[in-house]
């Protein structure tokens, strides 16, 4: 019934600015941490940046100072504010978040379908 939902993704410009958006929806009783995920072709994939429920974050050296993770513990959602895009950004993104579903003693990660983001002149 858990269900994570990615928006956001496309075709950008080298320089250019995107914000992906997933929302984690369903029975859960609480989320700690979140985060994205990206996999270009022919490399592995790799966290790109991760946040926990109080708002620590973590990033890849690659995307130091040009993303920027965020989270609404509200709405169950986290962000990923990409500006200064390089081509080397270009990978299908997931989000995930490490949760509790309703009435669980387990944690589980949850994975987003992925969303292709693209940067290219």
């Amino acid at each position: 019934q858990v269900q994570l939902v990615e928006s956001g993704g496309g075709l950008v410009q080298p320089g250019g600015s995107l914000r992906l958006s997933c929302v984690a929806s369903g029975s859960i009783s609480s989320i700690n941490a979140m985060g994205w995920y990206r996999q270009a072709p022919g490399s592995q994939r790799e966290l790109v940046a991760a946040i926990t429920s109080g708002g620590t974050t973590n990033y890849a050296g690659s995307v130091k100072g040009r993303f920027t993770i965020s989270r609404d513990n509200v709405k169950n959602s986290v962000f990923l504010q990409m500006n200064s895009l390089k081509p080397e950004d270009t990978a299908v993104y997931h989000c995930n978040a490490d949760l509790f579903p309703s009435r669980s003693m387990y944690q589980y990660r949850y994975w987003g379908q992925g969303t292709q983001v693209t940067v290219s002149s």
